[in-house]
């Protein structure tokens, strides 16, 4: 018999490496930051992390980045569809302008929508005239959440597009139905895992963002602050017992996310198989 040959070493090396790599960057802080709120006792834990103020916090960052998710679901499927279904002028340059939150900087990203939302910026003064604040509301950190997370919606769907096949849209077609009927009786039914976990990305990529929102919010205590904001300024104020309560109950949600995700892409690989 023939030994399988391999370009990295053994198992056990890049089992140890892979091991040490997570334990030092994730496992070792992760743990450091629950075993200091583990002192705190379970009394002065759910102090902090119920505070009118952290409650306040997640209520906006949950629901914002909630409303971002679904706007990127809706409209991050239309803008996949277009990319993959479609051929027009510059079309790779829109389909790069989709990876723009990726490289650009998340406080150059809140300067910017500042700036195009506020009451006389390019946009902002088309919506001053109606009574729309975008800037320096919730609204402007739904925007701010909304553009920071579409890439993550796009760049999920856009694959399954690319290998869906197209004899049972045909079918459909032949058989009289419609696009719209096609659309939510053959298409959509297929789409929707990948969709949802689109979402699930969405949601989970804008519950952590901070620099952009800082920008385009106006940082308002019980109104207009995110949950990382009342982290930060906590760790400023030298409080660390408050923020460390805090950072534990998001990481406990973003694990939970990750999970939800993982079972999301295995309920949606069932589907494409």
């Amino acid at each position: 018999m023939f030994r399988k040959s391999n370009a990295l070493p053994g198992f056990k090396r890049t089992l140890g490496f892979t091991l040490f790599y997570l334990g030092l960057l994730v496992i070792l802080p992760a743990g450091g930051m629950i075993f200091r709120v583990v002192q705190l006792g379970w009394g002065g834990f759910w102090h902090n992390a119920t505070s009118a103020r952290a409650l306040a916090s997640y209520e906006l960052s949950f629901g914002a980045s909630f409303f971002a998710a679904a706007v990127n679901a809706v409209f991050g499927t239309i803008l996949a569809w277009v990319l993959v279904r479609y051929h027009f002028p510059f079309k790779r340059l829109v389909d790069a302008l989709v990876d723009v939150p990726f490289a650009l900087p998340t406080a150059v990203a809140g300067l910017t929508l500042a700036n195009m939302f506020s009451p006389n910026g390019w946009l902002g003064q088309f919506l001053e005239p109606w009574g729309i604040k975008a800037a320096y509301s919730r609204l402007g950190v739904v925007i701010a959440l909304t553009f920071v997370s579409l890439p993550f919606m796009v760049r999920t769907i856009q694959p399954v597009l690319e290998q869906m096949e197209r004899e049972t849209e045909e079918a459909a077609a032949t058989l009289g139905a419609g696009r719209l009927r096609t659309f939510f009786t053959v298409v959509l039914p297929t789409l929707m895992p990948t969709v949802m976990t689109g979402f699930a990305l969405s949601f989970a990529r804008a519950l952590g963002e901070y620099g952009s929102v800082i920008f385009i919010s106006s940082n308002m205590e019980y109104k207009t602050e995110i949950t990382p904001l009342v982290i930060i300024t906590y760790l400023e104020q030298y409080e660390y017992a408050a923020a460390m309560s805090i950072a534990v109950v998001m990481l406990f949600i973003s694990l939970a996310m990750l999970a939800a995700i993982n079972l999301l892409e295995r309920w949606a690989g069932r589907f494409q198989s």
